[in-house]
C-alpha cells in the first residue's frame, strides 16, 4: 500500500458518515493490542477552540522536552496534518504500513468502523510505535461516543467553550450538550473546564463530583491583556507574562484553560517549567484561524464556517483591523447558515470575491456572487481560487489601507493556503514590475548607470574574469555600460536553449551574433564552440522583479535563473534592481537561489 492508497482507502471509506458509540472502535484497538493503554493522554473536547486549545497545550510539552503527540480533525492541507508527532506530520510510508495493518482487520469486522474510528485507531498504534511519552488528543465530535473516548482515564479532561451543535446527535440543549462532552471525564483524572455558562459549568461540576474527579474551572479575569497587533498578543497571567501569536480574545479565553491544564499536570508529576510555558506559546501555530498569511496586502485567513465562527471573526476585524476596509474572498458550503453569515460580514465589507470551495457540498462561486450582489452588495467571482486569492489582492490595493479576509469554509481554507504563496509571488511580481516601469525612460537610464557603476567598483566584479550579465528589455536595468570593459573581462549572456535550460554563451562579433529569443530578450545566437561552462563564470549578474533588505529575490518568473545559478558553485551572485522595485518581504521557496548583494541606484543591500 501506497500513501497515496491509504488516504484514498480512508477518505473514500464507505462507513463515512457519523455513527457514534465504543464497541467498534474498542474492537479495532483490541485486535491490535489495544495501543491506547500505554499511553499517556490528554482528551479534549468542546464546541469551540478546541483545536486550538490542542495545538498549545502540546507546543508547551514538546518545549518541555516530552515526545508529543498531537490528533487533530479536519487537516487543513494534509491529511497528515491529523496525526503528528513534535510538530511533524505522519510520514507517508508509516501512515500507509500501519493503514495496511488496520485495513485488514477492519474489513474483517462484521460491525464495520467509520472513518473516523479508523482514523483514530491508526493514530493511537502510531503514537504507541514511536513511544510517546504523552498525546493531546481532540476529540471529533461529542465525547461520551466519540471514538476517541475509547481510551481509559486521561492525565487530565479539559472542556473547552460549549455551544449548540451537532443537536441531532448531541441534544438539543446546552446540558445536553455538556453532558455528552463530560462523557470523556473517568475517575482517576483531571478535569479543567473552560468558563461556560453557568448551566454547562453545572453539568461538568456534577459529573466531576460523581466521579470524585478534581475540577477547575479557569477564570478569565486572571487574563490581562497587555497589548495586541496583527503579529500577535501579550498578556499577563497572574505576575507572568506571555506572548501568542494566535489572534482574537476568544484566544486569551483558550490559553485560560491552556495555562490551568499545565497547573494540573505539574499536580499529577509532570515537569514543565515556566520558560517552556512561555516559549511553547510564543512558537504555537494554528493554520487558518485569523492567520495573518502577509502583511502587504494584509491577507487574512479563517477557516471559519458558521455564526459562531462569523461572531469571533468580527469582533476580531474590530480589533485588529479597526476602519480598515475588507476585502473578502468567500467560498461557503451550500448547506451551512451562510446567509447569517453574509448579515455579519456585509457591514465590513469593501467587495467581494466568490470562489467555490473544493467540495460537492460547496455553494457554486457565481451563485453566492448573485445573491450578494441581490442584498446590495458588490460582489464578483473567479473561476478557481488560486485566480480569486490574486484578484482580493489586487482589488485591496485600489483602496487605502485595505485588507483581504479569506473566509467560509475550512474547504477554502486549505485550497488557499496551498495556492497562496504562488499567488502571492505572482502579485508581488506584478506589483514591483509596475512600479519599475512607472519610471520615465531618462530615470531609467540615470539610475541604470549608477547601479552599473557601483557594480563595475564592487569587489565581485573587479576579481571576475568570466562575468555573465543579460541584455536589458522590459524596462530592466541597463547594464550596457558594462561592456566598456569587455577588453578586460569576458563577458558571457544567458540563453534560452529549452523551456526549462538556460545556458551562457560568449557572442561572437557584429549585430549577426544576436537574435531574438523567445521571450523577447536578445539572445547570442548559439554556436556550441561558445558555450561556456558555469565552472568557469566567475560572477553571474541577473535582474530580478523585486527584492527585499534580507537579500531575497523575485526572479522574472520564468525560473531560468534559479535552475542555472546552482551549477555556478564557485561563482558570485549578485541582482541588480531599481529602488523602486524593493518590497517589505519576499516570500521564499526552497529553489530560491540566494546572492550575495542586491545593487540599486541608492544602495548594495
Amino acid at each position: 500500500m501506497t500513501p497515496n492508497e491509504a488516504i484514498s482507502y480512508i477518505e473514500n471509506y464507505g462507513w463515512s458518515t457519523t455513527r457514534l458509540g465504543l464497541d467498534r472502535t474498542k474492537a479495532l484497538l483490541a485486535a491490535l493490542g489495544d495501543p491506547q493503554k500505554s499511553l499517556k493522554i490528554v482528551h479534549v473536547a468542546g464546541s469551540n477552540g478546541k483545536g486550538s486549545t490542542c495545538a498549545m497545550l502540546a507546543s508547551i510539552m514538546r518545549e518541555a522536552g516530552y515526545k508529543t503527540g498531537l490528533y487533530i480533525s479536519p487537516y487543513i492541507q494534509e491529511f497528515g496534518e491529523r496525526i503528528q508527532i513534535d510538530g511533524e506530520n505522519i510520514p507517508g510510508e508509516r501512515l500507509a504500513e500501519i493503514t495496511e495493518r488496520v485495513k485488514a482487520i477492519a474489513d474483517a469486522m462484521e460491525d464495520h468502523p467509520s472513518q473516523f474510528e479508523l482514523v483514530t485507531a491508526i493514530a493511537l498504534q502510531y503514537y504507541k510505535e514511536e513511544n510517546c511519552d504523552i498525546v493531546v488528543l481532540e476529540v471529533g465530535m461529542g465525547g461520551a461516543l466519540d471514538s476517541t473516548n475509547a481510551i481509559d482515564a486521561p492525565e487530565v479532561a479539559v472542556i473547552t467553550n460549549i455551544g449548540l451543535e451537532h443537536t441531532e446527535y448531541l441534544g438539543n440543549t446546552l446540558e445536553d450538550i455538556a453532558a455528552t462532552k463530560g462523557g470523556i471525564i473517568k475517575t482517576g483524572c483531571h478535569c479543567v473546564c473552560y468558563d461556560s455558562a453557568p448551566e454547562v459549568v453545572s453539568v461538568i461540576r456534577g459529573i466531576c463530583e460523581e466521579k470524585e474527579v478534581p475540577l477547575t474551572i479557569s477564570e478569565y479575569t486572571r487574563v490581562e491583556p497587555v497589548s495586541c497587533d496583527l503579529r500577535g498578543q501579550v498578556f499577563r497571567w497572574d505576575d507572568t507574562e506571555y506572548r501568542l501569536p494566535l489572534l482574537g480574545k476568544h484566544q486569551l479565553h483558550n490559553a485560560a484553560v491552556v495555562l490551568e491544564t499545565v497547573e494540573s499536570l505539574r499536580e499529577r508529576g509532570w515537569s514543565i517549567s515556566e520558560e517552556s510555558v512561555r516559549s511553547g506559546l510564543a512558537k504555537v501555530t494554528w493554520p487558518a484561524r485569523f492567520e495573518v498569511m502577509s502583511f502587504d496586502p494584509v491577507f487574512v485567513l479563517d477557516g471559519g464556517h458558521n455564526p459562531q465562527c462569523a461572531e469571533a471573526l468580527t469582533d476580531a476585524l474590530r480589533t485588529y483591523l479597526p476602519e480598515r476596509k475588507i476585502v473578502f474572498l468567500l467560498g461557503v458550503l451550500a448547506d451551512k447558515d451562510y446567509e447569517t453569515i453574509l448579515d455579519m460580514m456585509m457591514p465590513f465589507a469593501e467587495e467581494f470575491v466568490c470562489v467555490t470551495p473544493l467540495s460537492g457540498r460547496a455553494l457554486p462561486g457565481d451563485e453566492l456572487a448573485r445573491i450578494i450582489n441581490e442584498r446590495g452588495g458588490r460582489a464578483g467571482h473567479s473561476d478557481d481560487i488560486a485566480s480569486g486569492v490574486l484578484r482580493a489582492m489586487e482589488l485591496a490595493e485600489g483602496y487605502p489601507d485595505a485588507a483581504v479576509v479569506a473566509f467560509g469554509s475550512l474547504y477554502l481554507a486549505g485550497a488557499v493556503r496551498t495556492e497562496f504563496r504562488a499567488a502571492y509571488r505572482k502579485y508581488l511580481r506584478r506589483r514591483s514590475i509596475k512600479a519599475r516601469e512607472a519610471l520615465t525612460a531618462v530615470e531609467r537610464y540615470d539610475k541604470s548607470r549608477r547601479i552599473a557603476l557601483g557594480i563595475v567598483t564592487s569587489p565581485e566584479f573587479i576579481t571576475a574574469d568570466t562575468v555573465m550579465l543579460y541584455k536589458w528589455t522590459k524596462g530592466e536595468v541597463q547594464l550596457d555600460i558594462l561592456e566598456e570593459f569587455r577588453a578586460e573581462k569576458r563577458l558571457v549572456y544567458p540563453l534560452c536553449v529549452s523551456r526549462t535550460e538556460m545556458v551562457a554563451v560568449e557572442p561572437g562579433k557584429g549585430e549577426d551574433a544576436w537574435k531574438e529569443g523567445a521571450f523577447g530578450i536578445r539572445e547570442p545566437v548559439l554556436e556550441k564552440d561558445r558555450i561556456v561552462p558555469p565552472e568557469e563564470i566567475d560572477l553571474v549578474i541577473c535582474p530580478c522583479s523585486g527584492f527585499d533588505e534580507d537579500r531575497n529575490r523575485l526572479g522574472m518568473g520564468g525560473g531560468f535563473y534559479d535552475r542555472y545559478l546552482p551549477k555556478c558553485e564557485k561563482a558570485a551572485k549578485i541582482a541588480v534592481a531599481f529602488e523602486a522595485q524593493k518590497i517589505p518581504e519576499v516570500p521564499t521557496d526552497e529553489w530560491d537561489v540566494p546572492v550575495e548583494a542586491v545593487f540599486t541606484e541608492r544602495a548594495r543591500y
